[in-house]
């Protein structure tokens, strides 16, 4: 099966109902995607999924072959999560930092959808758990990465 990963195509042999998860930590080496909770409800795994925020520990990777994935590691090549990155270090986010990919990655998906999200639209958006609370400055990151 031929996935493109971060503007790469990569040829896994795995098998259909794999989580996208397990093949971009396991079998491709990126593991800047985590594992939190495995059912879809954390959001620690959230990559793009052309431009769409997906959790990843839930999607099968026969289901994105052909597809444009985005992880982490490649979020800084985009104009929005470049944005999305600098707001976060501006913002001093992370504590521990386990949820950010995640926390990231949503917050770039958001931007490319609704360039000028309301509070509304950041709070609807970003629903990924974070253990340590950061809530407000990722609130304030995207707002931020908005007006940037």
């Amino acid at each position: 099966m031929e996935l493109t990963v971060n503007g790469s195509t990569h040829r896994v042999d795995v098998e259909p109902d794999t989580p996208l998860l397990w093949v971009l930590r396991d079998t491709l080496g990126m593991t800047g995607t985590k594992y939190g909770c495995g059912v879809a409800q954390c959001g620690a795994c959230t990559v793009l999924i052309d431009g769409q925020a997906t959790r990843s520990c839930v999607t099968t990777v026969d289901s994105v072959a052909g597809l444009a994935i985005t992880t982490i590691e490649a979020i800084d090549q985009d104009p929005e999560g470049r944005k999305v990155v600098e707001a976060w270090v501006a913002n001093q986010v992370p504590q521990c930092g386990y949820c950010q990919s995640g926390q990231v990655m949503a917050a770039t998906a958001l931007l490319k959808q609704t360039p000028q999200p309301t509070e509304d639209d950041i709070a609807g958006a970003m629903v990924n758990l974070c253990r340590c609370g950061t809530y407000n400055a990722i609130s304030a990151a995207v707002r931020q990465a908005a007006q940037a």
